[in-house]
């Protein structure tokens, strides 16, 4: 039997992209759902979607960077659901511009939701995670471990949740908690389109060829995986184990390779 039937998964940044394709999977996979995101409309599509799996189903509208809608989503999740065993940290932003030239206010916007929401969603869950000894799900990056130029507040942000998780599992690993943090390459969704201009406003496009990137459903199902393992840290794709690695040996010749591709993306954020 999949280990995933019948728990009790709480997903985040659930309305699009992974956390959407997430959502989809662990239903497939027998698993009752809460559901977050501040789009509550997509929230209840998904859900209809998800209800004909035959698997509970709940959603919450939730802004992350509120700690007392976290502490909300939480508290109607064990309501409705009874408890918690798996929380998955999926709720992210991205930005592309200049540091020179981005408000300091979108760097603190990142880091509010992509850093401060996980804090306040782990913060409220971790009783029941630990009672439970349950999953606690860090939906990461490569660009945790790698920094890119123009993504300087989104690349922060994710170095801070590699350091967040990885402290939290070796606070609790004698108390049976298990940590992953979730690293996937780049992957076809609205994160860029979405993303943050040096002004705030969104990007609006994507300067990079979605057709050759990775889709959300299997890096959905790489991650619904590696819980079912109970893997420590995963990296998608073959793109993410090289920078991974050059990373650790060849650090200046992936910084330049990293360079030149950036410099050569349409309105790119590396000034010459």
């Amino acid at each position: 039997m999949d280990p995933l039937v019948g728990k009790n998964i709480l997903i985040t940044g659930a309305s699009s992209g992974i956390g959407r394709a997430l959502a989809v999977e662990a239903a497939k996979s027998g698993a009752n759902l809460s559901l977050a995101a501040r789009n509550l409309s997509k929230l209840n599509e998904l859900k209809d979607e998800l209800n004909t799996y035959g698997v509970k189903v709940i959603v919450v509208a939730t802004d992350v960077t509120q700690e007392a809608e976290c502490f909300h989503f939480i508290n109607q999740s064990i309501e409705h659901l009874g408890s918690i065993d798996i929380l998955i940290n999926n709720a992210g932003i991205s930005m592309r511009a200049p540091f020179e030239d981005v408000k300091t206010e979108v760097l603190k916007e990142i880091m509010d939701v992509n850093l401060w929401g996980a804090v306040h969603c782990t913060k409220a869950a971790l009783p029941q995670l630990l009672k439970n000894k349950g999953s606690l799900v860090a939906v990461s990056s490569v660009t945790g471990f790698k920094g890119l130029p123009g993504r300087s507040g989104y690349a922060s942000s994710k170095f801070a949740m590699n350091g967040l998780f990885e402290s939290l599992r070796m606070e609790y690993m004698s108390r049976g908690l298990h940590t992953l943090i979730a690293c996937p390459g780049f992957t076809a969704s609205n994160i860029r389109v979405n993303a943050k201009l040096a002004d705030g406003s969104a990007q609006g496009d994507t300067p990079a060829d979605e057709s050759k990137m990775d889709i959300a459903e299997d890096v959905a199902r790489d991650i619904l995986q590696a819980i079912r393992d109970r893997k420590d840290f995963m990296l998608h794709n073959k793109q993410g184990k090289l920078i991974f690695w050059m990373n650790k040996f060849f650090s200046r010749l992936l910084e330049r390779k990293i360079h030149k591709a950036i410099a050569a993306e349409p309105n790119s954020p590396i000034k010459k």
